[in-house]
């Protein structure tokens, strides 16, 4: 799993790429993609971790997990609806 600095330094370098050469003119849009994309993809993972935590821990009640499995899923679904009206 990689950490907030990794994502942050990989993210950094993506946007270095589309400034390159270019003086960051009209890149703004793509920049904030970049951006975005990281952001969704740490929560994506971090939803998929919380829900294997939330399996494992429950393992004996099946119907809780999958109710937080749920909960954790609507969660995700609504911040991820957030990030993206925010385009």
């Amino acid at each position: 799993m990689k950490s907030l600095r990794e994502r942050a330094e990989e993210t950094c370098k993506e946007v270095l790429g589309i400034l390159d050469g270019t003086g960051g003119g009209g890149n703004s849009k793509k920049i904030a993609g970049a951006i975005e994309k990281a952001i969704i993809n740490a929560l994506l993972e971090e939803r998929h971790r919380c829900a294997n935590v939330a399996l494992k821990c429950c393992s004996e009640d099946e119907d809780k997990a999958h109710k937080i499995d749920e909960e954790i899923r609507r969660v995700n679904t609504a911040l991820i609806a957030n990030l993206s009206s925010m385009r």
